[in-house]
């Protein structure tokens, strides 16, 4: 355990020290939902309805964009070998090294979600509740981002690879985030339905993340 505590701490003042990951992608999550209603128009009723979507799918994206920086650092400096030489088991290396770059990448996005709801015209319940499901559903994303990372760890260019890996198994949770945001603010779905198929799909992508994007290391590593 403190292995792995050591290699989380490492993994979150790597990313704090270094910088640019979190930063992008909550900039790039700040621009998708700023160019918006300049596409859409000026109907404020249209934007507050489509708005749980947007946050959604521009958080999507931006979690999309930082993935690389998962395991790629790693094989350059030869940290990745040595995490696959150690004592401790890979996936619960893995798995910290997934939620460490969860915490500083992907929890700003639902930090600054609540301010993002105000450019779409939601009301702080609103963006409290899209809020809510991004914390519930971001998670998985990082998750199962990480199954791709791992298989395009080693390929020279594999940015693009990971994006088309990973983007088709996140369609579910895409689905049902933005499912049970909708069913907070309008209904008549009951929220309790899809934000708990919402939380299922976080748990069983940490369980299957985790062990598909170690099984993927060492197969691409040996």
């Amino acid at each position: 355990m403190s292995a792995l505590a050591a290699l989380f701490v490492r993994e979150v003042r790597l990313a704090v020290r270094v910088g640019g990951g979190g930063g992008i992608g909550a900039l790039f999550f700040l621009i998708v939902v700023v160019l918006t209603p300049f596409a859409i128009g000026p109907d404020l009723a249209l934007l507050a309805r489509i708005g749980p979507a947007i946050l959604w799918l521009g958080a999507l994206l931006a979690s999309l964009l930082t993935l690389d920086r998962l395991l790629t650092a790693d094989l350059e400096d030869g940290s990745l070998d040595l995490i696959l030489m150690s004592d401790t088991p890979l996936e619960l290396a893995v798995a910290a090294k997934a939620f460490a770059h969860w915490i500083t990448t992907g929890l700003p996005l639902v930090v600054i979600t609540p301010l993002l709801g105000l450019l779409l015209n939601l009301d702080a319940g609103a963006s409290a509740a899209v809020a809510l499901t991004l914390f519930a559903g971001t998670p998985a994303l990082t998750f199962i981002g990480a199954i791709g990372a791992a298989l395009s760890v080693t390929l020279r260019r594999g940015g693009l690879l990971l994006a088309v890996l990973v983007l088709p198994l996140t369609v579910p949770v895409l689905i049902f985030g933005v499912a049970a945001s909708n069913a907070a603010i309008v209904g008549p779905v009951p929220f309790g339905t899809p934000f708990t198929i919402l939380c299922a799909l976080t748990l069983a992508s940490l369980v299957v993340g985790t062990f598909a994007a170690a099984a993927a290391l060492r197969q691409g590593m040996e």
